[in-house]
């Protein structure tokens, strides 16, 4: 996997010239905290990323429960015991492979790859304020009815899973790339993942990073942009 630093986090990326899979660790004091877990054939370069930057691997952080963010969990389970794993008490449902919509939520099925057989449990749910070391988590709601964004208080990065995609420009959850339209064919939920666009665009990231695509920094005037293309397109 590739690996970039910028400041606390380092990004992982699984082809990135072909169909980028990104995953993050944020350097702690104790040690590192993972944001999302990639797919199955990556717990072994994981581990060396974590070897790389000299600290164990204390923390396993979900933004929410595809395949693609949480393909190597089980993996990184067996060789780290004594990691704790967050997930939001939404998207919880869905590490277990239950797609049902709980009350109030729109009614349009949940798409993407969820998992059938993931023999992890969370140690910890996750709501909207709660704190993960640095991180601070943040509802993030569309791409999955239960899908957070962890922004690092002490730099303003932001981790967004699949609230945005930056791979083929920056584009609001749910918004076709042709050239990359994965991302917006998983979408749960087009308005949703708008509202949330929105409250993400008002915590002024210095730093955008997503699930799939490069990290942005300085993204304001693109997710603005991306903000007005999803607004027009709803519009419709």
């Amino acid at each position: 996997m590739r690996m970039i630093r910028e400041k606390t986090v380092a990004q992982l990326t699984y082809l990135p010239n072909v169909f980028p899979v990104n995953c993050y660790l944020v350097e702690e004091e104790d040690g590192l905290t993972l944001v999302d877990a990639a797919l199955p054939n990556n717990v072994k370069a994981i581990l060396q990323a974590a070897d790389q930057l000299g600290k164990p691997i204390k923390r396993i952080v979900l933004t929410h429960a595809h395949d693609d963010h949480i393909g190597a969990l089980d993996g990184l389970k067996e060789q780290l015991p004594k990691a704790q794993v967050y997930i939001s008490k939404r998207d919880a449902k869905l590490l277990e492979g239950d797609r049902s919509l709980e009350k109030g939520e729109p009614n349009t099925p949940i798409r993407g790859g969820v998992p059938k057989k993931v023999r992890t449990k969370p140690d910890v749910l996750l709501q909207e304020g709660d704190r993960i070391g640095s991180l601070l988590a943040v509802a993030a709601p569309g791409h999955t009815p239960g899908s957070m964004a962890f922004l690092d208080t002490r730099n303003d990065i932001l981790i967004v899973g699949d609230a945005f995609q930056t791979r083929a420009g920056v584009a609001v959850s749910g918004q076709m790339k042709l050239l990359f339209p994965f991302p917006a064919m998983a979408t749960w939920d087009k308005q949703t993942s708008l509202e949330t666009a929105r409250r993400l665009r008002d915590l002024k990231p210095s730093l955008l990073a997503a699930g799939h695509g490069n990290m942005v920094p300085q993204p304001q005037r693109l997710i603005e942009k991306a903000i007005n293309v999803a607004e027009r397109s709803l519009a419709k």
